[in-house]
């Protein structure tokens, strides 16, 4: 009975404590974005590749996809300012923990278990811009699917750091039906290269 007792308050402890640990990173990423619309921008550009990609007159979907170009455009600004803002944060502040699930001393594992946000936040934004830019030559439709992918494979990430990697992969699958794998898949080479270095998957 003592040993249930010790057990369960081990438990709570280690909760509680993941709980504060999660509510700190929450806030740092919260203050770093201020009063950035990123948020609602991704979702204003998301809405408006299906609405361009299910419509079926030409000349409606060619205005649709003309309109998107602007949003495009400021998306991956905003997050090359979100990503070098989050570059002043240090090195410790902007660990993540490679487990799957999240625990308040990962971060304090060796660095093998570890990877840094801040890089991570600078391979998303080059990934979202190189992506809008369109510099190897895709469709309209071929470029929002890769563009969606990226920004959702950011959102993972982000996810990731405040929560654990586990709950970012859920998340994603219950906001965009989408696994993690298929994300991974679906954004550009160099993105899917770089991500694998820095996280290991």
């Amino acid at each position: 009975m003592d040993l249930f007792i010790l057990a369960f308050a081990i438990t709570v402890g280690v909760v509680l404590l993941n709980v504060k640990h999660q509510k700190r990173r929450s806030a740092l990423l919260g203050h770093i974005l201020g009063d950035s619309q990123i948020e609602l921008l991704i979702e204003k550009l998301t809405q408006g590749y299906l609405r361009a990609v299910s419509e079926t007159d030409a000349a409606r979907r060619d205005q649709i996809w003309a309109l998107i170009a602007k949003p495009e455009t400021v998306v991956a600004t905003e997050m090359k300012r979100f990503a070098d803002d989050f570059a002043q944060v240090s090195a410790a502040s902007a660990r993540v923990s490679k487990l799957p699930v999240g625990l308040p001393w990962a971060t304090q594992l060796p660095a093998r278990f570890n990877f840094d946000l801040r890089e991570a936040l600078q391979m998303h934004a080059r990934g979202i811009a190189d992506a809008v830019a369109n510099h190897a030559g895709r469709s309209l439709r071929d470029k929002a699917f890769v563009v969606s992918a990226e920004i959702f494979l950011m959102q993972h990430t982000c996810h990731w750091y405040c929560r654990s990697r586990h709950v970012a992969s859920v998340r994603l699958f219950a906001h965009h039906q989408t696994r993690h794998d298929q994300v991974l898949a679906a954004v550009s080479p160099e993105t899917r290269k770089a991500y694998g270095a820095l996280t290991g998957f």
